[in-house]
């Protein structure tokens, strides 16, 4: 058999392939000293502030504390550590951030993984955002067009979408009986547009779970006059009558083979078709008129809804660009699951894997601040700068910093961002009805 002939590995076989690909690499660069003086300054006092809360729970004081299991958790994902037992030994040998060098033992750490709460962890995320969002607003680059457009003339725009979490290996907890791979749950984001940054994330243990089970904790969220953006995992007709009346806004892709009345033409020429419609037929109809955005883009033909019916607001060219910005929680997913190693569970246990998800969301927050002080530095547009390059990047200052040569990761990845890649390529740029049409 050739090799192109060779079958793909199931999912198990793949997990474990990880496992041993990601057990034999060495470990990698620590944080620099700047990002671990952040992390200390940011995530620190807030999970000091958990103090009251961990007593309330009943938890003992002991050694792996929640400032420790913090500090453990947040070095283990940070540096791609192989496997627990790997950073044991350095908890043991060094310390990680603001935890101390301490004799634990492996067993020690996997038992507290499997059972320390994992909503202390939640607390530290939902607590720590809304400082984020704050640095982020204090900060001056330069917006894309379309979003600068809504940030004008919404009360701001948020992109929901869910996961799905790779399979756990049966090895510990209620994992051990039974056989095959079972899946570690789904987590779902409402993003900020602008910022990147999340405003909530939610962890469902059923794997099957529709996405749609996350509808209502984020309509919660978004104001009205607000504007979000989903997929068709979340087309249903009551909810496009259930945001109009509550007066949010909304960008989505239109389903194939939908039944529609045209009202009205609101604009019509070769490459772009504007209209507003009566969406569905007879007790499928919905009660509010929509608005039905056709464009034509080498020779493919795509079709957005939204109900925003006064092109003056949401011109018909910037809607298909809109919803492109939809990927940004595709680029978030990918962040926490390939970059900082979501992908790669730990433990076998639920509880485990939620501590995993809340802490790498923790990690994620800081990713994306840093990215944008390169970005505000740069004077260009976030979406400008590749954030995988700003993370990898950090591996040559610290070693640039280790030979004399850098002091500051933000300079010395400005002054080196052609080199390193911080810049992502653009193709030769295309028209503005055109521009952000899906390949």
């Amino acid at each position: 058999m050739s090799q192109k002939e060779k079958p793909r590995k199931n999912n198990v076989t793949h997990t474990r392939a990880i496992q041993r690909d990601r057990s034999l690499q060495p470990l990698r660069e620590p944080p620099p000293e700047a990002i671990e003086q952040l992390l200390e300054e940011l995530v620190s006092p807030i999970v000091y502030a958990q103090a009251a809360t961990y007593r309330v729970m009943g938890l003992r004081q002991r050694i792996l504390t929640l400032p420790v299991m913090v500090a453990f958790l947040l070095g283990l994902i940070w540096r791609q550590v192989g496997s627990v037992s790997d950073a044991v030994r350095e908890l043991n040998k060094f310390g990680i951030l603001w935890a101390r060098p301490a004799v634990v033992s492996q067993q020690a750490v996997s038992e507290r993984l499997r059972t320390f709460p994992a909503q202390l962890f939640q607390r530290i995320l939902l607590d720590l955002l809304p400082l984020m969002q704050l640095r982020w607003r204090e900060r001056q680059r330069p917006l894309p067009d379309v979003i600068a457009w809504v940030q004008q003339h919404f009360a701001g725009a948020w992109i929901l979408d869910g996961s799905t979490l790779d399979s756990l290996l049966r090895k510990v907890g209620l994992l051990r009986e039974g056989q095959g791979p079972v899946l570690a749950g789904r987590m779902a984001a409402l993003l900020q547009v602008a910022a990147r940054l999340p405003e909530q994330i939610w962890y469902e243990q059923d794997s099957q779970a529709h996405d749609r089970v996350f509808w209502e904790g984020a309509l919660g969220l978004v104001p009205a006059d607000g504007l979000i953006l989903f997929d068709l995992g979340f087309y249903n007709y009551l909810h496009f009558d259930q945001l109009t009346q509550r007066l949010i806004f909304f960008v989505t892709r239109c389903k194939q083979g939908a039944a529609y009345q045209i009202e009205r033409v609101l604009h019509s020429e070769a490459q772009l078709h504007d209209y507003v419609i009566h969406l569905g037929c007879g007790s499928k109809r919905c009660q509010s008129l929509y608005r039905l955005v056709e464009v034509e883009y080498h020779g493919l033909g795509y079709r957005y809804l939204t109900n925003v019916l006064d092109p003056a607001r949401l011109p018909a060219a910037y809607v298909p660009q809109l919803y492109q910005q939809r990927w940004r929680i595709e680029d978030a997913f990918y962040a926490a699951k390939r970059l900082l190693g979501l992908a790669y569970l730990w433990v076998g246990s639920l509880n485990g894997v939620q501590v995993q998800v809340w802490a790498t969301w923790l990690l994620y927050l800081l990713l994306v601040d840093l990215t944008d002080r390169v970005a505000e530095v740069m004077q260009r547009p976030y979406e400008d700068i590749s954030m995988e390059m700003v993370f990898k990047g950090l591996a040559f200052f610290v070693r640039a910093k280790q030979l004399g040569q850098a002091s500051d990761p933000v300079a010395y990845l400005v002054a080196d961002a052609k080199l390193l890649g911080i810049l992502k390529h653009r193709n030769h740029p295309k028209s503005a009805l055109t521009s952000a049409l899906p390949p």
